[in-house]
């Protein structure tokens, strides 16, 4: 009998919690890279504030092959992209009920990687709107699919129709969802390195720029008055009308060496920061009355090893109060002041000490919760007297593919009180809720 009502509280609590996440999804979505609105901003209340275990329970788990794409939610799903190299090289669009695990769809396309290095599967995250979701592979092969269904809507090979000049590590730039037009970044000969298509047929609506892609994804901000779309390519920081792609402004940013732009760009009180593994900083400061900018300051280092300000690879900086917290070249985890870009501390504590060392930065009310190569993730706070871990718990082991030492590199997707992350093997949801 006990059991018996034990099971039923278990279903009932089951049912309460899939009825809650439908009537509140859209405020519990993370439908896009970085979160609703690409800034890596959490809004969920009622988590938790410290973890109990070293391991955190999994509430599923869902196989999955190699990629280095970061899942999205949206609508009760969750989307992830993966690619097989036998009995032939496929990439592959996945769709899970976001509670449960259980496959809803799948798409799979021929795929052969070509002209780049670090093959481990595509890169972008899924974009979710409009009750479609858009996905484009690493060799440049955009699909948009009935999100709940699973059928393709149309589909474009960008590498064949616009001669994408690839970087080295393939189209990774996740697309952008603008009113009604679909924004990639792929570097495309004669003037197309940002094109916009129409969400709905996939028609081109307007292209920009001759400059070769980066792998930092575009966002959109508002200045004077009006939507902009911030691109950092592989040579220049540009504003752009979203609508009709007319260039506002535009800051040179070249690298001497090679393009390492992966981290993006980042918005906060007029200034807008982006950092790379090569070449240094660089601030500007957004003109809130005109469409303008002007560099505020750009500090680069002497080599990878011997750094100045901060250095990025992959994981995107926060910028918080007159502070730019970011992980430098080899996992140091720095604060440096927002106005000059002198380090104000320096820590060891949050990743371990390796090249391209990585830690993806989330902000939930004034915690920030990290999610480390390692597969940790940490409950934080971030000031300008230094890290202070509130707590740890492993969340999911490191694999080879994306990286030999063995990393977690792809970005967690935090939606309805749970995470969602994956590595090479496995997708996995963990509930973050707080217990009474």
């Amino acid at each position: 009998m006990l059991r018996t009502i034990k099971e039923r509280c278990s279903h009932i609590a089951l049912y309460l919690l899939i009825l809650s996440i439908h009537n509140g999804a859209h405020a519990a979505d993370w439908p896009q890279w970085r979160g609703p609105n690409r800034d890596g901003t959490w809004k969920e209340k009622g988590i938790l504030t410290k973890f109990t275990t070293e391991q955190l329970p999994i509430r599923w788990r869902a196989e999955i092959s190699n990629g280095y794409s970061g899942p999205t939610v949206a609508e009760g799903r969750v989307y992830i992209t993966d690619r097989l190299t036998s009995p032939e090289q496929v990439e592959r669009v996945l769709c899970f009920d976001a509670m449960t695990g259980k496959p809803i769809w799948s798409y799979e396309y021929e795929c052969k990687y070509e002209r780049f290095e670090h093959r481990d599967g595509p890169r972008a995250s899924v974009t979710v709107d409009d009750s479609r979701a858009y996905s484009i592979g690493a060799m440049g092969n955009l699909f948009c699919f009935d999100a709940e269904r699973g059928n393709v809507l149309w589909s474009k090979d960008l590498n064949a129709e616009y001669k994408n000049k690839k970087p080295l590590w393939g189209i990774a730039a996740a697309p952008l969802a603008e009113n009604d037009l679909l924004i990639v970044q792929i570097g495309g000969a004669d003037n197309a390195c940002l094109v916009a298509l129409d969400k709905a047929d996939g028609a081109e609506k307007w292209r920009a720029l001759n400059d070769s892609a980066s792998y930092s994804t575009p966002i959109v901000i508002e200045q004077a008055g009006r939507p902009v779309l911030v691109c950092w390519t592989a040579q220049t920081v540009v504003g752009i009308n979203p609508m009709t792609g007319k260039l506002y402004w535009q800051h040179p940013y070249a690298q001497p060496r090679m393009s390492q732009n992966i981290a993006d760009p980042v918005f906060h009180n007029n200034f807008l920061f982006v950092s790379s593994f090569f070449d240094g900083s660089l601030m500007l400061k957004v003109n809130p009355d005109r469409l303008s900018v002007e560099k505020l300051w750009q500090r680069k280092g002497r080599s990878e090893t011997q750094t100045d300000s901060l250095h990025c690879c992959i994981s995107t900086p926060l910028l918080q109060g007159d502070y730019i917290y970011g992980v430098d070249s080899y996992g140091e985890l720095r604060c440096l002041d927002l106005h000059t870009g002198d380090r104000i501390w320096e820590s060891l504590d949050a990743v371990s000490k390796n090249r391209w060392a990585n830690i993806h930065m989330v902000k939930n009310q004034d915690n920030i919760w990290m999610f480390n190569e390692s597969g940790e993730l940490i409950i934080s706070k971030l000031s300008p007297k230094g890290f202070h871990e509130i707590s740890r718990t492993k969340l999911i082991k490191p694999t080879k593919g994306q990286l030999n030492r063995g990393v977690c590199w792809s970005h967690p997707a935090f939606a309805y009180k749970h995470v969602y992350i994956r590595n090479d093997e496995k997708l996995i949801c963990a509930d973050l809720s707080a217990k009474d």
